[in-house]
């Protein structure tokens, strides 16, 4: 099994990169979604409609699948043999981050939830200041993977 995943190892490392492209795409356009739907619109007008439209095929359609490939292909990575070294920090940052980044996406599925069944009362600028979270948890995700400290 070790010796398909070494084989493997640069075509999975390469659908990584594109999932985790994909769904980091997604974290950082959702959230944005919530502060026009947050500010433009009322429950049940058609922009309202509009917006929910927009959430639940950028959620299920994009951010859901590139989340599951991102991890699939993330775990196959881990359990190569010979490509992370746990003694070293960057392993347990990029882990922790990862995890915090799951968080988050399921922090987007709750308050899509919420607006799906006009139950929002956070403002515009709420989803602004979570809007950030994705960008700085990649931050240190790269600066993990790339430094290696």
């Amino acid at each position: 099994m070790s010796d398909l995943l070494f084989t493997a190892y640069p075509w999975v490392k390469s659908l990584h990169i594109m999932a985790v492209m994909s769904w980091m795409a997604g974290l950082f356009y959702l959230p944005r979604l919530y502060v026009y739907h947050a500010e433009q619109s009322a429950r049940g007008d058609q922009l309202d409609d509009t917006f929910q439209v927009m959430e639940r095929r950028l959620l299920r359609g994009i951010m859901n699948p590139a989340m599951i490939v991102t991890w699939i292909c993330g775990l196959m990575m881990v359990f190569t043999p010979g490509i992370v070294d746990w003694s070293y920090v960057w392993p347990w940052t990029k882990a922790g981050s990862v995890l915090a980044m799951t968080w988050f996406h399921h922090w987007c599925i709750v308050h899509r939830k919420k607006f799906l069944n006009g139950e929002n009362v956070k403002t515009g600028r709420y989803f602004r200041m979570m809007n950030e979270v994705p960008t700085l948890l990649m931050v240190v995700i790269v600066i993990s993977v790339i430094v290696k400290f």
